[in-house]
């Protein structure tokens, strides 16, 4: 019974506290510049690129995590989200539709200081109903326990060792420190025993598929995906993130094994070049984002155990806005096979061309050194920047399966 008591609190306040107004509002997209933010940012600080016990810092732009946070808010809970650094203080604000109440809407509001390199949590709030910060933060970590994500708060806290707030310059500083073994935990806690299964389903699959191609061939992607997203409704998302993932990896050349040492005992599919629209690139940007929005529900070890190890932060040859056009096309892919879209049903069921994936990359500039990017696109303010991903959504929007 006592461990209930959490549950039981949190319904009761949630009762008082429901308003008629949300505290946040805002779309639920997330723009292209931030992603392209991100895995920038990522390809300059990813923890396996350090010595074991190196310490290293990373600079967190304000802006990126309250587009992150918002994202989070609207896949997971269908609401609105918002981040924002508040006289030292990290203001996180969530707005969440009930649908028992028509018209009503839990707001919370929680905010964090930073002392002594951690995080603290400062003040709380349901709508108008202050919580005691020591009974909100036992709330969060009893819900933290019961949703069974203990371990993977476990893990973040060994590999994140200090926080700095800078609202001056709008970002947060994040040290953290990587041991190669932490690699191997959060794989182990990022796929279960069903998972697995399903991977080895999938990889089989593939392996399947591509046999019948000769040598060096090059292949549309279009046509495998909707033989290897072939699944029962009972466990179609979980046997479609498997396959996914296994894709992601098999595009950008990654071995499975790496995520689950069972797969060297797979069969492996021959190395061929899957395309779209006759480009390797297109390919491997599509299949890696579509992997990540699918899993990108799932908690969050599972989430950065795939990123980590399948993210595809090949910029050696510039900053590419086509590629980006592939990033999203795969991110709102990978979106659809989450919420089991009647209109990816209908495409699956095909023929499917590369046409239906991706839209036309012509125009898009490409290959562009980042001192050429910076000169000519500046950020994500800069408006040539804002025209040409207005335009990339655009393209997409025109796609019947992303309408």
């Amino acid at each position: 019974m006592f461990v209930l008591l959490p549950l039981l609190a949190a319904v009761a306040l949630l009762l008082f506290s429901l308003e008629a107004d949300p505290l946040v509002r805002r779309d639920a997209s997330i723009s292209a510049a931030s992603i392209a933010q991100a895995r920038l940012l990522f390809s300059r600080n990813d923890p396996r690129g350090l010595r074991p016990g190196a310490q290293r810092t990373a600079q967190v732009p304000v802006a990126l995590i309250d587009e992150a946070f918002n994202h989070f808010a609207t896949r997971t809970l269908r609401g609105r989200g918002a981040f924002v650094l508040v006289d030292q203080a990290a203001d996180f604000r969530l707005s969440v539709p009930v649908p028992a109440v028509s018209g009503r809407y839990l707001n919370l509001r929680v905010a964090f200081r930073e002392r002594g390199g951690q995080l603290h949590l400062a003040s709380a709030a349901l709508g108008s109903l202050p919580i005691p910060p020591a009974f909100a933060e036992w709330l969060l970590v009893s819900a933290i326990d019961l949703g069974g994500a203990g371990e993977q708060w476990q893990l973040a806290r060994q590999v994140f060792r200090h926080l700095a707030f800078d609202p001056a310059r709008g970002v947060v500083a994040v040290s953290y420190v990587w041991d190669p073994a932490l690699s191997d935990r959060a794989r182990s806690l990022a796929f279960t025993a069903a998972a697995s299964s399903h991977a080895e389903a999938a990889q089989r699959t593939l392996a399947g598929l591509l046999a019948k191609y000769p040598a060096n061939a090059k292949v549309p992607l279009s046509e495998i995906l909707a033989p290897l997203l072939a699944a029962p409704s009972g466990e179609r998302l979980q046997r479609r993130r498997a396959a996914l993932l296994v894709l992601a990896a098999y595009v950008s050349e990654k071995n499975l094994a790496a995520l689950l040492p069972q797969a060297r005992q797979w069969p492996h599919p021959q190395q061929l070049r899957l395309t779209l629209l006759g480009r390797y690139d297109s390919a491997q940007h599509f299949g890696v984002s579509a992997a990540l929005a699918a899993w990108a529900g799932e908690p969050a070890a599972n989430a950065i155990g795939v990123y980590k190890e399948i993210d595809d932060s090949r910029h050696g040859s510039g900053f590419s806005f086509a590629d980006l056009a592939a990033d999203r096309a795969g991110t709102r892919f990978g979106e659809l096979v989450v919420a089991d879209s009647p209109r990816l049903e209908q495409a699956l069921r095909g023929p499917l061309r590369d046409a239906d994936l991706v839209p036309a990359l012509a125009g898009l500039p490409e290959y562009l050194p980042e001192a050429e990017f910076r000169r000519r696109y500046g950020n994500a303010d800069n408006a040539a920047y804002r025209r040409l991903s207005t335009d990339i959504e655009d393209r997409l929007a025109a796609l019947p399966l992303y309408r």
